[in-house]
């Protein structure tokens, strides 16, 4: 099976439950993503730096320049506050709506039954 592309909306909050391990640069969040998904997700680098600059402007995170292990200048982003207030929202709604969704598309249950 081929990877997945990642669902819109939800590269923002893959990207804050990344730092919510700790202080990365994009590049360390790709890989980080990339290994979380086991290879399963389409992780385009270009759209975590988007989430990124998202998330940066809207306080979810903070970002200061530092030095990589290979010596080389890059941002380093870390969660807020706020930012994992909001993590911790979205993942309750993200886990509410996996389980609705999927009570409708098994048959399994009605919607009502799944909450």
């Amino acid at each position: 099976m081929s990877a997945l592309p990642v669902i819109k909306g939800t590269l923002d909050v893959l990207a804050l439950r990344a730092l919510n391990m700790g202080a990365m640069h994009g590049f360390e969040i790709v890989e980080w993503l990339e290994q979380a998904a086991g290879g399963s997700l389409q992780i385009e680098d270009s759209a975590v730096y988007q989430a990124l600059y998202r998330l940066e402007e809207r306080g979810y995170l903070k970002a200061s320049w530092g030095v990589t292990e290979n010596n080389r200048r890059a941002r380093y982003y870390e969660i807020t506050t706020q930012g994992k207030s909001h993590l911790k929202s979205e993942t309750s709604n993200w886990l509410q709506y996996a389980k609705v969704v999927t009570a409708i598309l098994s048959g399994g249950a009605t919607p009502q039954a799944a909450r």
